[in-house]
């Protein structure tokens, strides 16, 4: 059905997934899934045919089949026609076209986000240069709050993440002021739990809500346990401001991380019932990344990046204030290098704002992958330049309990200065009364530590206060 033939060249791609996966940009886990194109110029032959599918055809043909996977079946279910009708006469190429058009303007792409569906998002994807990616991803604005204001123009947020090794809280404090004292900490208050158990996640969401609340920080808390495990907190009427769960695109990636649809549904009515926002109500934190569908051999035969998009469907359902790509943090198995992970994070950012979603990017690599900071700051200024919503703020951008390489509290410093970009309104109020930022948004230039953390960093020190 997917043919190309002429002169010099004939290839037949036998299905709309096979196809799609062929017309790929390299990456190192569709090879190691089969699925690749074989050289760049069956490649190249795939994105030629894959520019003349008509976008209704993704409505016509499931790359896995309806029957058999739930993210499917969401997809097609919730597929909104109305919104899908201005583009509905376009080919993955006439789409691309469009998209680099004025006529796609950033209120024109809000009102058909729910008319896209993920395999067409990652499809034109395909044929698309980074600075394409970067020029529609720019013009997309998806704005979420629960304490405080994500994703508006001009503005670029972080994940502060003060991870420990064995979740000691003094360790844990000393990252969590080390990083509001360079501005960090708007999107959440992240940490990924050593053990996630009920115990631990508790104390952890116990401290962290003292920190907020006696501090009266503009910004929200999460532990990043298992949603099980934060379901149980929440019934234990612990302090739980967002839920977090790791998601991927197909049921079965879904089922080896231990939860389906009805899962996240459950958690996400118990998160709104708390009623911690102040602002809004969207009350999830989502990760995601390319690969981990293939790591759990639960691909279903789709490209990697394909799974990824479908991740999105699944984010998209629960109204999240935050989603991320993990991208570099799988290994060189799924993305080799620098440029594959780079390329990878702008994929990722770009169908994730097409569908509607807040989208940040934890730029990341791990120490066996081909790839180095200066990999991660072309990464970190592109995905800024293109309109991210959030970072990570991880001290020295190394994460001790994770061991993995990732953006640090200075990275953060660094792409706000150079680009003009701002933290959330009312996270940037609460940086420049306590004299952290001056009105310029710079950190002070006399750096004292502010009056209010005096108390908590005697404690920390055993007396000292420097």
């Amino acid at each position: 059905m997917y043919k190309i033939h002429t002169a010099k060249l004939s290839y037949d791609f036998k299905t709309l997934r096979n196809l799609m996966a062929k017309a790929t940009p390299p990456r190192s886990g569709d090879y190691l899934a089969g699925v690749a194109a074989a050289n760049n110029l069956e490649r190249v032959a795939a994105q030629w045919v894959l520019a003349d599918v008509p976008l209704k055809q993704f409505l016509n043909e499931a790359l896995v089949p309806y029957e058999q996977d739930e993210v499917t079946r969401l997809i097609i279910d919730e597929h909104d026609g109305v919104a899908f009708a201005p583009v509905s006469h376009f080919t993955v190429g006439d789409f691309r076209d469009w998209l680099l058009s004025e006529q796609a303007n950033t209120k024109v792409l809000t009102s058909i986000a729910a008319g896209l569906t993920p395999e067409m998002v990652a499809a034109v994807s395909k044929i698309m240069r980074i600075q394409d990616l970067i020029l529609v991803a720019k013009k997309c604005r998806v704005i979420t709050r629960f304490r405080g204001t994500i994703g508006l123009e001009n503005r670029l947020s972080t994940r502060l993440q003060p991870n420990h090794p064995t979740d000691n809280p003094a360790g844990v404090a000393a990252s969590l002021l080390d990083g509001l004292l360079y501005g960090c900490g708007d999107a959440v208050i992240g940490i990924n739990p050593a053990s996630d158990n009920l115990e631990a996640t508790s104390r952890l969401l116990y401290m962290l809500n003292d920190v907020i609340d006696r501090y009266a920080i503009p910004t929200q808390s999460c532990v990043l346990a298992h949603v099980t495990t934060t379901l149980k907190a929440i019934e234990q009427g612990a302090p739980v401001d967002l839920v977090f769960q790791s998601i991927a695109g197909t049921q079965q990636a879904n089922d080896s991380f231990g939860i389906n649809l009805n899962v996240l549904h459950e958690a996400h009515l118990a998160a709104l019932e708390l009623k911690r926002g102040t602002l809004g109500n969207n009350c999830m934190y989502f990760e995601t990344g390319q690969g981990s569908a293939l790591s759990a051999n639960a691909h279903e035969g789709m490209d990697q990046q394909t799974c990824e998009a479908r991740a999105y469907a699944v984010a998209r359902k629960f109204k999240p204030l935050l989603v991320n790509t993990v991208v570099g943090f799988i290994g060189p198995e799924y993305l080799y290098d620098g440029k594959q992970i780079i390329r990878a994070g702008l994929e990722d950012h770009f169908c994730g704002k097409l569908l509607g979603l807040p989208m940040g990017c934890d730029v990341c690599y791990t120490n066996h992958a081909e790839a180095d900071q200066d990999d991660m700051d072309m990464l970190l200024t592109q995905f800024a330049v293109a309109g991210g919503t959030f970072i990570m703020g991880v001290p020295g951008a190394d994460d001790v309990m994770l061991n993995y390489q990732s953006t640090s509290f200075h990275d953060a410093l660094y792409v706000r200065q150079v680009l003009g970009l701002r933290p959330a309104p009312e996270f940037e109020r609460w940086l420049q009364q306590h004299g952290i930022f001056n009105a310029d948004n710079q950190l002070m230039a006399q750096r004292q530590l502010p009056a209010l953390f005096k108390p908590a960093v005697q404690k920390l020190t055993g007396g000292g206060n420097d």
